[in-house]
């Protein structure tokens, strides 16, 4: 399900997509939207998988396992070689192959499988982290709720939860000042990884995505590259 991704932040954007994916084709009843060892080498095998993507109880609202036979092996977080002049910290989306990288410098990268937009929505450019949320409320925009009128109950705002499309951590993405309306974000919809299924907006399952904020302070470069 797509809905829009607007916030009182608002203002003219220079990104034209304003839409967010729901983490679920379930409806809005059933919104599905520890940083952990990387893996060089070959693709770490699923019984390696199932302890990187294991549960985190610890959490706010606890985080259950990812079933990671439901992805394709090759979307398991690693460490791999990456050649680039971008300084340490930044990130780098490639939508073309499903992958969000955070270069590590001396030529290598964390390697992260995500999702991305569809085609027509894709985008590319820089951006950087504007400003960062661990489980943040979400609040449909108007239009969203002209179009699907289920999720007027959420008018006010969707507390925090599992269920809360922009998951346990998000990272809001800037341009001039201004937020574009696109994110990083964590879901637990694991059969997404590796899919164009988004308006622009960019998943990584929760487990990366917990990861991947706790070593990316406000102000991070973001290159998103053509897909």
């Amino acid at each position: 399900m797509i809905v829009d991704d607007e916030t009182a932040e608002g203002g003219k954007v220079r990104l034209s997509r304003r839409s967010f994916l729901l983490g679920s084709a379930a409806g809005i009843g059933a919104l599905g939207l520890a940083g952990c060892t990387t893996f060089g080498g070959s693709t770490m095998s699923f019984a390696e998988a199932e302890k990187v993507y294991g549960p985190v109880p610890s959490e706010r609202f606890p985080i259950p396992a990812v079933n990671v036979h439901k992805i394709n092996p090759k979307y398991f977080r690693r460490t791999v070689a990456y050649n680039t002049k971008e300084a340490a910290g930044t990130i780098i989306v490639d939508p073309r192959n499903y992958y969000v990288y955070r270069i590590e410098g001396d030529g290598y990268a964390t390697r992260y499988g995500a999702n991305v937009g569809r085609d027509g929505f894709r985008w590319s450019g820089d951006a950087y982290v504007g400003r960062k949320a661990e489980w943040p409320v979400w609040t449909p925009p108007k239009e969203m709720i002209a179009r699907q009128p289920e999720a007027a109950k959420y008018a006010g705002g969707m507390a925090p939860g599992l269920d809360n499309p922009l998951g346990a951590r998000t990272l809001y993405l800037y341009q001039n000042g201004v937020y574009t309306l696109y994110t990083i974000y964590s879901t637990r919809v694991a059969e997404s990884i590796g899919k164009g299924v988004s308006s622009g907006c960019i998943g990584l399952l929760t487990q990366d995505m917990l990861d991947l904020y706790s070593r990316t302070p406000v102000n991070t470069k973001v290159v998103v590259l053509s897909a």
